[in-house]
């Protein structure tokens, strides 16, 4: 299959309206693709499963799965895209609805502070949603291409089915990649612009917050893990963002423990959550005051067979976004730790939604 015929049954099967979803791994040339059979919603009921795997943060809420036996599967390799036309997005004045949003995001983070100086927390990520309406319908596609062009190094993805709506993202950040009994996994903090050739200058605030996300991630995976081990801490560039990141990897101490354990233990990861894990989830579903839906979930390859290996490659969904014909709804957050200051916080979700709106745009 060449890449015209892939987008032409991309847009055959949405036309439909049937499941699909069609991705890009980071520093990959390939397309791939899971089209669904029909339009029934499977949930993950054994991690045994096989196939596409779409997760909500709450894991209260159902987790959605494109069955590898109910769907068919297509790879190709990706189109030179012409030129889209990556503009910067204009500003624009703030209006009272603005300040409102901003106000009240500012007032959410002074509240994660104060549980955070009161010993509730050690550290929470805080988040908002934006919403974006434009005179024109979008074009999926076209966003999607544009985002391939865009973040060569990110998990890019457009994912839809019809009882659930339609979501697109780049992320940046590998919750999981596992083969038979080994792992992979990553911990991201701190984002700064990327600045072309200047070095970047951390604060303590995201140093800390980085050592609080990794010493979380390798303890908890210590009951479960033989072995880990953790490279340096190194700035990683994400498209216009700069993080900083500590790789991790390791092997399962028996087979009693799999993917499930694994899984139980990273999601959410202290970068989308907080730590302890728990407590921050339950600080975020009391006061953030709204549903985060897929943000901050993660989505992927669950158990597909590779050169007679099983493996699964899973990313948290981070930068995305929900479409509608003339809408789209973008979700951002940061990590708030005690020395955070809530006017810099917003700043930085400001930067983040710059960063998807240039697609928009």
């Amino acid at each position: 299959m060449n890449a015209s015929d892939a987008y032409e049954k991309i847009q055959n099967q949405w036309d439909q309206k049937l499941p699909f979803v069609v991705y890009n791994a980071p520093d990959s040339d390939r397309l791939a693709m899971f089209f669904q059979n029909n339009d029934i919603m499977y949930s993950v009921e054994e991690y045994s499963d096989s196939g596409f795997i779409f997760a909500p943060f709450d894991t209260a809420q159902k987790t959605i799965l494109f069955p590898y036996s109910k769907s068919k599967f297509y790879s190709t390799s990706i189109p030179n895209h012409e030129d889209i036309g990556q503009r910067q997005i204009e500003t624009t004045p703030q209006t009272t609805e603005d300040l409102t949003v901003k106000t009240e995001h500012i007032r959410l983070v002074e509240k994660g502070i104060r549980a955070i100086q009161s010993g509730v927390i050690k550290k929470v990520v805080l988040s908002r949603k934006e919403k974006i309406k434009k005179e024109e319908s979008i074009n999926p596609l076209l966003l999607f291409q544009r985002l391939i062009d865009k973040y060569a190094k990110a998990f890019v993805y457009l994912w839809f089915h019809p009882k659930v709506g339609m979501w697109i993202g780049a992320t940046p950040e590998i919750l999981l990649h596992s083969s038979n009994q080994t792992f992979f996994t990553m911990a991201l903090a701190g984002t700064q612009p990327y600045q072309g050739s200047k070095t970047p200058v951390w604060e303590d605030k995201e140093v800390e917050e980085q050592g609080i996300v990794t010493d979380f991630i390798v303890n908890e995976l210590s009951l479960i893990s033989s072995t880990i081990h953790t490279s340096a801490t190194y700035t990683h560039r994400a498209g216009t963002l700069l993080h900083l990141r500590t790789d991790i990897k390791g092997e399962l101490k028996s087979q009693q423990s799999g993917l499930e354990d694994i899984i139980k233990i990273l999601h959410p990861t202290p970068a989308v959550g907080g730590v302890p894990k728990q407590k921050a989830k339950s600080f975020i579903l009391k006061n953030e005051g709204y549903d985060r839906k897929f943000y901050t979930g993660f989505l992927g390859e669950l158990n597909i067979n590779v050169e007679e290996k099983v493996v699964s490659n899973l990313y948290v969904n981070l930068r995305c976004m929900e479409l509608k014909e003339k809408e789209a709804t973008l979700y951002i957050g940061g990590g708030i730790t005690k020395d955070s200051d809530p006017g810099k916080e917003w700043e930085e979700t400001v930067k983040k939604t710059a960063t998807m709106k240039s697609v928009l745009f």
